[in-house]
């Protein structure tokens, strides 16, 4: 068994990215801005944003982070939307997710500027990705297949087996993964909350890959000898062993599962990293899409 180690294959993007915006600094030329806000006070998106916000000061880009206590309105939101829509020092920016109930998502979605969708949400992007057109793709994906990637993860003909359907992650990442391509060529099963006889599904894979936000959910006994499994989940939970009192928990039986895998990505360290790094190349990618 070895371990997809996305926290080291993160550094080491990260440090390709430096180099690139030292170049250009030395050159004279535009660093890239990445933006971001931040709605609320939720434990789970203030970590990841600065996570974010750390990886941008890594990478020599330049960030600006917005807040807005739970009570801001739809309308402020879209309008600041629009401001960075129209502000040309800003190559990219991201609304972290999840909003409060009173904003529509979805609206907010649509109202980012395309070329500057660097989470890869809007449905253009989502679009282009599916007609493999230039696109931003969703950071969890991207990441997820740059993990394979480096790797050297053979994937061309194998079963892969994704759990959960969500637009963010399974969806888009079942589409990458079948499309010929290296990652890919896959033959991919969707499974999500109405698929029957889950685990006789789920020991067909020689790629499992879980995304459902359910702490422990995927157990030995639905993973066939020798699989590849990918765990993209990061719930917290409580911990007192801990000092902040809980922990992030994959959607994976780590310790039991683990002894039957060739491959398995841990939590913390596995996916998330990787996915902040995708979000650095794309913001890179936005900036150096405009000439600049």
């Amino acid at each position: 068994m070895e371990i997809l180690n996305g926290k080291e294959t993160a550094k080491s993007i990260k440090e390709e990215i430096a180099q690139a915006v030292k170049k250009r600094k030395a050159e004279g030329k535009k660093i890239p801005h990445l933006a971001a806000i931040l709605v609320g006070m939720d434990g789970g998106s203030m970590t990841y944003i600065n996570n974010k916000l750390k990886s941008c000061e890594e990478c020599g880009f330049e960030s600006t982070l917005m807040r807005y206590d739970d009570s801001v309105t739809e309308e402020v939101l879209l309008n600041k939307i629009q401001t960075l829509n129209e502000d040309k020092s800003i190559d990219g920016f991201i609304v972290q997710l999840p909003l409060p109930p009173h904003i529509d998502e979805m609206k907010v979605t649509l109202a980012i500027d395309p070329m500057k969708d660097v989470d890869g949400f809007h449905p253009m992007n989502l679009g282009k990705m599916a007609l493999n057109l230039p696109c931003f793709i969703s950071a969890t994906p991207s990441g997820i297949i740059e993990l394979l990637k480096r790797n050297k993860i053979e994937t061309a003909g194998k079963n892969c087996v994704i759990i959960g359907r969500s637009n963010i992650v399974g969806m888009p990442l079942s589409i990458l993964l079948s499309q010929n391509a290296d990652p890919g060529n896959c033959t991919v099963t969707l499974a999500h909350s109405q698929t029957q006889n889950l685990a006789e599904v789920t020991r067909t894979a020689d790629i499992l890959i879980a995304a459902v936000g359910q702490p422990g959910f995927v157990t030995a006994d639905m993973v066939k000898e020798g699989a590849i499994v990918v765990d993209v989940g990061t719930t917290r939970v409580e911990d007192s062993s801990k000092t902040a009192g809980w922990r992030l928990a994959g959607d994976v039986k780590f310790d039991e599962v683990a002894p039957k895998c060739a491959y398995i990505s841990p939590v913390p360290g596995g996916v998330g990293p990787m996915t902040v790094a995708s979000l650095m190349i794309n913001t890179l990618k936005a900036m150096e899409l405009k000439g600049k």
